[in-house]
């Protein structure tokens, strides 16, 4: 598991050096990345291009098996739009970065039978404090507020 937070992590990463909102996220299909991306609202001008988004989105058009198979690792809580399109394929499981500085529609998701596990990964959490505290006009915009 721990590799493909690293993973996911590393999409944030390559996210805030282009400028953009810190968030990256692997999708997982029989212990294989089928799909990562990140957080690129600025670099594509996009409304929905969160981390979660992009990752479906570079993962291609999937059967409804292969979603239902699937893990989702992202490295922060994720939103109300990320998480309906996780429900809407019926992904089973998301495994999340940290919720500290964001919480997201974790609840929701437990409701609707998705397995959440939140493992409080502090590189995760320093890396949104440091966006947060940089850019929080960004930040604002991004979560809606």
């Amino acid at each position: 598991m721990e590799i493909f937070m690293d993973a996911a992590l590393a999409e944030a990463k390559k996210g805030m050096d282009e400028g953009g909102i810190p968030i990256g996220a692997v999708l997982v299909h029989n212990g294989e990345i089928i799909g990562r991306g990140h957080n690129r609202r600025v670099q594509q001008g996009s409304a929905i291009l969160h981390g979660e988004m992009d990752a479906l989105e570079n993962a291609g058009r999937q059967p409804a098996s292969v979603y239902r198979e699937c893990v989702m690792y992202t490295t922060l809580s994720p939103c109300s739009m990320c998480s309906g399109t996780m429900l809407l394929y019926g992904i089973p499981k998301v495994v999340i970065g940290e919720n500290r500085t964001f919480m997201g529609e974790e609840e929701l998701l437990r409701e609707r039978g998705v397995e959440v596990e939140v493992v409080d990964d502090e590189r995760c959490v320093e890396l949104m404090r440091q966006f947060i505290e940089e850019k929080p006009e960004l930040w604002n915009e991004d979560i809606g507020e």
